[in-house]
């Protein structure tokens, strides 16, 4: 039987596509240009001399870099010795690296060298590579990996974290053949649609649910690989998009927001790309159309970290002519990629008709869902086979699901239930608002109720009672927060999502009986 591994995407690169190019650039600047054939035969010296360091198969290798060339050759190298690739999350505490690298029981780490002081907390027995030119040498010294490991498909090959909003981070173990099928998925002409004839932005971090599974599906299709390197700006990405003539780039909305807002200040070329993909949050109507209103196609996409991470994509074979249907249908999260299942029950467990109405928990199968944590933790979000996501969802007659909320952020208000999204969603559509987050809080009346907390369009002087009122005549009356507080920026997790959890805090005991009706 052949088996499924992820370590023949660069072998099929190099045969298939050896011209194709992978492009490095630091604050701007390129810095490195290579061809395929040269990356395969990279990625094997370097396995070859993990080999000799020691790596033997099931090692864990971690990573703590940036998005560049060498982080994508341990993608593939560190697989191809049979070792586990754990790629560390580099905006946590030293803290809880020391906590994530102590729970996988790394056997080495290799640092970019502007990160190594997040290491302090590690155990000082752990050895550490620095990325830069100590990994040059290696590469540089060693014959290529001779014999590689019997392995098998069901092995290990990337550990990735959760982001531990709700506790303690949790490993989460993609097998070869989970990998393998969800590059596939991304590849498909109503998914991301990655081909040879791409030119790929790895703007999503790399360290974070396989970078959205893109590195992987990039060099299994051929296409040419730009990697923007350390602490990238706004700025530095609209240069590589316009000179690399970039096709294909995924980011979460907030980068979104900023990127478009540079692009109209300085009318940077972004006519190359055919597809913006937006994940982590829901886009605002506002932000799709002002990209589309570029010729810049927006996408939206949903997952988790325990889906390797991918599961919907909102690409629309048969688009409507109805301008308004066609951004209702993109506000959605999509279909369903071949390959996994999903339900939505309620809360006795019983299943809820695909009707756009009924909401509850959805829970997710497949062959690139992951069936336990790494080490056997919180079995609970594991019930026969299904993946209990934690998300409360809708999916429509036509399969089209919509995230109404997550189950810990929904606001119980009065015996009703209120979606944070939705009320984000409404914020959103003001023209002053240029980012928010809705939380519940306490209430001695109502249990709880909604607050705003939101961030001004730059040059915008609205004020929160003004943009409240505004908000009213939009919303049902129940919908409408108690009080919007104005601040300069929002709290992000180590993920870049808003932080919810943090503005519960810091809001906590805001809003009383009292509150505005």
């Amino acid at each position: 039987m052949t088996e499924l591994l992820v370590t023949e995407f660069v072998e099929r690169a190099r045969r298939h596509h050896p011209r194709r190019s992978v492009v490095g650039y630091e604050h701007g600047t390129e810095v490195l240009r290579y061809d395929y054939g040269t990356l395969a035969e990279r990625v094997a010296r370097l396995a070859g001399a993990l080999q000799r360091l020691g790596v033997r198969p099931g090692d864990r290798v971690a990573t703590l870099c940036w998005n560049h060339h060498r982080h994508l050759e341990l993608y593939s190298a560190v697989p191809m010795v049979g070792a586990v690739l754990h790629t560390l999350n580099l905006r946590l505490s030293a803290e809880e690296i020391a906590y994530i690298v102590g729970h996988a029981n790394d056997r080495m780490i290799v640092a970019d060298a502007d990160l190594v002081h997040l290491l302090d907390g590690v155990r000082p027995e752990l050895g550490v590579i620095d990325s830069g030119a100590a990994l040059e040498e290696l590469v540089a010294d060693g014959p290529e990996l001779a014999m590689p490991p019997l392995r098998s498909e069901h092995d290990l090959a990337i550990l990735c974290y959760t982001s531990g909003t709700t506790g303690r981070p949790k490993g989460v173990g993609y097998p070869h053949r989970g990998l393998y099928l969800h590059t596939f998925a991304a590849c498909l002409a109503d998914g991301h649609a990655i081909s040879a004839r791409d030119t790929v932005l790895h703007v999503v971090p790399m360290f974070h649910a396989n970078g959205w599974g893109v590195p992987f599906a990039a060099t299994m299709a051929g296409a040419a690989q730009v990697l923007p390197g350390p602490h990238p700006t706004v700025a530095e990405l609209a240069h590589i998009i316009e000179r690399e003539c970039v096709t294909y780039v995924g980011m979460v909305p907030t980068v979104a927001v900023d990127l478009l807002a540079h692009v109209r200040r300085e009318g940077s070329d972004v006519s190359s790309l055919r597809a913006l993909v937006l994940g982590g949050s829901t886009p605002s109507v506002d932000l799709i159309r002002s990209w589309e209103e570029l010729g810049v196609p927006v996408f939206q996409g949903w997952g988790m970290t325990e889906i390797s991470p991918m599961a919907t994509f909102t690409r629309d074979p048969f688009p409507p002519d109805d301008p308004a249907e066609r951004h209702r249908r993109t506000q959605t999260q999509g279909t369903l990629l071949p390959g996994l299942q999903w339900r939505i029950v309620d809360d006795e467990g019983r299943e809820l008709p695909w009707d756009g109405e009924s909401a509850g928990e959805l829970l997710v199968r497949g062959p690139w869902v992951v069936d336990a944590y790494y080490l056997g933790e919180a079995p609970d979000r594991f019930v026969d086979g299904w993946l209990r996501t934690g998300d409360v969802a809708t999916i429509g007659t036509d399969g089209r699901l919509r995230i109404v909320d997550r189950t810990k952020d929904l606001i119980k208000s009065g015996g009703e239930w209120l979606s944070s999204v939705a009320i984000e969603q409404a914020l959103l559509a003001d023209p002053d608002i240029a980012d928010v987050a809705v939380v519940g809080v306490a209430h001695e009346r109502w249990q709880e109720r909604p607050l705003a907390i939101a961030v001004l369009r730059e040059g915008a002087t609205a004020g929160a009672d003004e943009l409240r009122a505004r908000l009213a005549e939009r919303v049902p009356r129940w919908w409408l927060p108690e009080e919007i507080v104005l601040v300069a920026a929002l709290p992000r997790t180590s993920v870049g999502k808003t932080d919810k959890r943090r503005l519960r805090a810091q809001f906590a005991g805001t809003t009383t009986s009292t509150g505005k009706e």
